[in-house]
């Protein structure tokens, strides 16, 4: 549902075009530092700033409603929401029965009885994202001395000259899509559960949280397939578990053996295009010429690498603290 985790635990609320978003972390520790500035790295690297990210400007100040007193997690829920100033419903005044391609609108109106908030994807936004950013911060408090960077590698199958082939979808009013990879460094071994919350499975099951997010492999991916078990064993040379080779992506049996983590995400094109798209109306019940409105990115991509830090440091606190649970 909206929640996830079993020891540190997220629950997620709000929509894109309504008052507020936020989220609600439980489990987190007593005795953290926390202020409202410790958000503020994380959530600019969010915003929209480069070509072909959205003109919705939002001033994403994070409001913390509980779990710190004196600028110390107290052990408590920890709820922390954010303003919707730069709404605008009007844009989506002609999706009520005109749905738009690759976006959720139809399958939550069958879902929720047409009772589900469509305006900008509603609580199936990329806007949620926020929010969860929010509760990375939290999270990277609680994992250090592990370390998360994720960047982008491709877009559209290039892996240079990026603005140039940005700037080239938005002049044709298209989008287009990329890959994101992450590496943590600094891993202690022995992260993840077997069989159903494997360190893979956990991870997994995040990344895909993720609007837009279509694929993920880890280490060498799919390149294993190619591959004989002599070249993809990763061979150990000392004592610590370090491997000569990271085929695996520093995971073995669903745990995590201390070499650095790597993992890819793949990104779709986002669905608002202002392309001309001729689909199904549900009213008329003809196929029609849709045009989609509103501000909207062409490369979400652009803003996911932050999004994929905070949730792969939500998985290792959880894992962190089932791991301190458990002796």
């Amino acid at each position: 549902m909206n929640s996830f985790g079993r020891i540190f635990r997220l629950h997620i609320f709000g929509e894109s075009h309504g008052t507020h978003v936020g989220i609600c972390l439980d489990g987190v520790p007593p005795g953290i530092y926390l202020t409202q500035t410790d958000f503020d790295a994380d959530i600019e690297r969010r915003k929209p700033q480069a070509v072909g990210t959205t003109k919705r400007k939002e001033k994403d100040v994070p409001i913390i409603l509980s779990g710190v007193f004196n600028n110390y997690t107290t052990g408590a829920p920890l709820t922390i929401v954010f303003t919707n100033e730069q709404h605008n419903a009007s844009d989506y005044h002609n999706m009520t029965y005109h749905y738009r391609p690759g976006h959720s609108d139809f399958t939550t109106h069958v879902k929720y009885k047409g009772y589900n908030d469509f305006r900008g994807g509603g609580h199936f936004s990329g806007r949620l994202t926020l929010p969860i950013v929010a509760a990375g911060v939290v999270a990277k408090k609680i994992i250090k001395p592990i370390e998360i960077s994720a960047k982008i590698t491709s877009i559209g199958g290039t892996t240079t000259d990026f603005e140039d082939i940005i700037q080239s979808v938005v002049n044709e009013n298209d989008s287009i899509g990329g890959i994101v990879q992450c590496v943590v460094s600094n891993v202690p071994v022995g992260l993840g559960e077997p069989f159903f919350d494997s360190l893979e499975s956990l991870l997994a099951h995040a990344m895909f949280s993720i609007p837009g997010i279509k694929g993920i492999e880890f280490g060498s991916g799919f390149k294993l397939a190619t591959m004989k078990g002599s070249e993809a064993n990763d061979c150990f040379i000392n004592e610590q578990g370090k491997t000569k080779t990271n085929h695996s992506g520093g995971i073995i049996g669903g745990i995590s053996s201390g070499n650095d983590i790597t993992f890819s995400v793949v990104v779709k094109p986002p669905s608002s295009i202002g392309k001309t798209q001729f689909s199904y109306h549900w009213a008329t019940k003809k196929i029609e010429a849709l045009t989609i409105t509103g501000r909207h990115d062409a490369c979400i991509a652009l803003r996911v690498p932050i999004v994929v830090e905070a949730l792969t440091a939500c998985v290792l606190a959880d894992c962190m603290l089932i791991q301190k649970s458990c002796g």
